[in-house]
């Protein structure tokens, strides 16, 4: 049997899992906090410092369909079309790098704040928000074909 009594000496009587929102140093350089363990804890606010290579994969194909969006929208507003969204017709007026920059920027927010957030428990959707990304690719999705295809008609 082993003798744990050298171990509580190194403590700092602090329970590290009581804290929700890692340390800096491990949102910057990694940690080891991969998932929500407990069943009590599936039902709080608990900011991860690991994610998962799927989740990476969900924000790259976010990304890239961003991408996708904003060159589509480029070319179908430069053949008569109306950007329909006020804000960023505002930066389509301005110029093309204006409107892709701010696009991409906004894109690339709401994914940290999605990736941040991703298990938040939305009580009123009954839904984790890790859930939700599969959802934005089916929106954007939607979006970039319903462009493509008015590209070439």
């Amino acid at each position: 049997m082993q003798d744990y009594s050298d171990y509580s000496d190194k403590r700092s009587g602090l329970d590290r899992r009581k804290q929700k929102i890692p340390q800096l140093k491990y949102l910057l350089f990694g940690g080891q906090r991969k998932m929500i363990r407990r069943s009590e804890d599936k039902q709080q606010m608990i900011i991860l410092d690991n994610y998962s290579p799927k989740l990476l994969t969900f924000v790259l194909i976010i990304l890239a369909l961003s991408l996708a969006d904003g060159f589509f929208t480029l070319h179908v507003t430069g053949h008569g079309a109306i950007e329909a969204n006020p804000v960023m017709a505002y930066f389509l007026d301005l110029s093309p790098w204006a409107f892709m920059s701010v696009k991409y920027f906004l894109t690339c927010l709401s994914v940290i704040c999605f990736l941040i957030l991703n298990n938040l428990y939305i009580k009123s959707l009954n839904v984790r928000v890790d859930k939700l990304f599969p959802a934005v690719i089916v929106v954007f999705l939607v979006v970039v074909f319903w462009q493509f295809f008015h590209t070439i008609r």
